[in-house]
């Protein structure tokens, strides 16, 4: 699949994601939970133009208790970081989506419909760069509907290519030698590719800036199945790129998706 740069004819096309993985503050959970789901994924993201789809994830402390590696440039450790959300943007309009993303951020903290008592761990801005589709891209879930399918899980895991190692080449291995197989039979639906992009320099403040990272990769995998389950084939994946010698996995974290409306899970992060 080429890159999607360009979309002369806004057809519906996954462009890029914004990927923004968050810790509320002992004490908050509920709190922050609702402050989210009930205002700021709309206010902050879905009213934007160009966002069409998005979705909330969450990790509890037995699936914190999974990921790895325990040094990651992702997260400080593998228990910090609980909720995420996901949302994709048409392709060809990143710009103008970003561009707005930010004004409305900074003009909703101005309001004060901010909520102090959380921490950015990783906010960052992701281009989609290919998918890889289990049943095909045709007969399966597109990338497009990713978001609103009912998966009953998902893993986030980042690649970073060896040293002296083209991420093209880390990219070509993974399409061509080892997602055909892994996908094959197993929960995972499909696995989406994507690499970094920068924040606008005037993105609010309380987002961490990351370092440049032209050699890394993050794969979305959506799953059939309860992470915890499918687990065991994102250790052999870790095993299986070390072992190419083309890269390492850096972080590896599932998700299971939060129900709208509810405060479930709140009580399950630590």
């Amino acid at each position: 699949m080429a890159e999607r740069d360009s979309n002369p004819t806004d057809e519906i096309r996954l462009g890029t994601m914004l990927f923004t993985l968050v810790e509320p503050r002992r004490g908050h959970e509920v709190a922050y939970n609702r402050w989210y789901e009930r205002d700021h994924f709309y206010a902050g993201c879905m009213i934007g133009p160009y966002q069409f789809a998005g979705r909330r994830w969450v990790v509890t402390k037995p699936l914190k208790d999974l990921r790895f590696p325990e040094q990651s440039p992702i997260t400080p450790d593998t228990q910090t970081g609980s909720y995420l959300g996901l949302y994709w943007v048409l392709a060809g309009h990143h710009d103008e989506w970003n561009q707005w993303a930010v004004t409305q951020v900074n003009k909703l903290h101005s309001n004060g419909r901010m909520f102090a008592e959380r921490d950015h761990i990783h906010t960052l801005l992701y281009r989609y760069r290919w998918g890889a589709f289990r049943d095909g891209e045709d007969t399966g879930v597109p990338a497009e509907l990713a978001l609103d399918h009912p998966f009953k899980g998902m893993a986030a895991v980042v690649v970073d290519a060896a040293d002296g190692v083209e991420r093209a080449e880390l990219e070509r291995w993974y399409r061509e030698e080892h997602l055909p197989g892994a996908l094959a039979g197993s929960p995972a639906a499909m696995s989406l590719a994507f690499t970094p992009l920068p924040l606008l320099i005037d993105a609010p403040g309380d987002v961490p800036r990351s370092e440049k990272t032209d050699n890394r990769l993050m794969h979305l995998v959506f799953l059939d199945d309860e992470p915890s389950a499918a687990w065991k084939m994102f250790e052999q994946q870790a095993e299986a790129v070390e072992q190419s010698g083309l890269g390492r996995v850096v972080w590896a974290s599932p998700f299971l998706p939060t129900i709208p409306g509810t405060d479930i899970y709140t009580d399950q992060l630590w």
